[in-house]
């Protein structure tokens, strides 16, 4: 058995540290030890992007990091987008336009496009499936997720 490592990092605004086997993936670190559940896992191979937080103001697969690489790192996961418990923006708008069924995926595509917005606060729509294209949702046929991220980058342009 592998030596725990010491790790501290920012989660959520949170300043957290734990001693971790090398082994234990950024996704479980996140569900397990800080019981937050809204990273999902997929495939648990990077391809589905249910597991997508931000890592220092990037979207990364939560699965496919070890926590120990994350040291003094700023991770931020679907619960962080809204500390307050109100709903982002961003979030309204896939309400708005139905952009969620299951909801499994709904995490991911939420920091993703979180993280995009960021980047890119005028998108084109190519842009936008573009950045989305990591992403997979097998319930809404993704035309209302690009429909609220456009509408996002809209409204905030128009503020």
């Amino acid at each position: 058995m592998s030596a725990a490592h010491a790790v501290t990092m920012t989660v959520n605004g949170r300043r957290v540290s734990a001693n971790l086997e090398p082994r234990v993936s950024l996704a479980d670190f996140l569900r397990e030890q800080l019981n937050l559940t809204g990273t999902h896992l997929g495939c648990e191979h990077g391809v589905c992007g249910a597991c997508t937080v931000i890592v220092d103001g990037s979207a990364v697969r939560a699965c496919l990091l070890f926590a120990v690489q994350l040291e003094g790192a700023a991770v931020t996961t679907v619960e962080g987008l809204a500390p307050e418990g109100e709903l982002t923006d961003l979030q309204r708008a896939f309400r708005e336009h139905h952009a969620l069924q299951c909801g499994f995926c709904t995490p991911g595509f939420l920091t993703t496009a979180h993280a995009f917005l960021q980047e890119n606060a005028r998108p084109t729509l190519e842009e936008v499936r573009a950045a989305l294209s990591g992403n997979v949702c097998r319930c809404t046929g993704y035309l209302g997720i690009v429909d609220a991220v456009l509408a996002t980058a809209q409204a905030r342009a128009q503020r």
